[in-house]
């Protein structure tokens, strides 16, 4: 049976490098494509932002992931227990040797239901961490493709890290 594109869904994470977001979400059952791109920024000011744009902190945007995915075989709640996992949602806006308002923890929905998923799973995360969650949930507005040579970095370049 073929899939058909109004039965898959997308969300939009970010959690610190793309390249790293990218990885840990391409190869799980029920994601049909990631994208890594640049979410939450001033789409008024930067509608086709790059790279050393989103890198100078100006911009608003983080580096984030768009993923595609079938709700038959995938949930978004199992998205999320992942996203929650891959990094450490208590830095603000950080990640690792990454620091800039581009690393933020950030999860852009879509809908009310994702929404109200996104803050339970936050809620439920929090009694399981130390420290405090800072990962904003903020609506999904205009997410910008990266340049081409950001896309499945990770997996074209065997060692390399974020």
């Amino acid at each position: 049976m073929k899939r058909r594109e109004n039965d898959m869904e997308k969300a939009t994470f970010a959690a610190g490098c793309f390249w790293h977001v990218q990885q840990a979400f391409s190869k799980l059952y029920g994601v049909v494509s990631t994208t890594a791109g640049y979410a939450g920024g001033d789409e008024k000011k930067y509608p086709k932002v790059t790279y050393n744009q989103v890198c100078s902190g100006k911009t608003g945007y983080a580096e984030a992931v768009q993923i595609e995915f079938d709700p038959k075989k995938v949930s978004y709640e199992e998205l999320l227990r992942i996203f929650w996992r891959i990094h450490d949602p208590t830095t603000l806006n950080r990640q690792g040797a990454d620091v800039g308002t581009n690393y933020r923890s950030a999860i852009f929905y879509r809908n009310k239901k994702q929404k109200e998923a996104a803050e339970k799973s936050r809620k439920e995360t929090q009694m399981r961490v130390r420290g405090i969650i800072v990962t904003e949930i903020s609506p999904a507005g205009k997410f910008v493709k990266a340049e081409e040579y950001h896309q499945n970095y990770l997996e074209r370049h065997k060692g390399a890290v974020c």
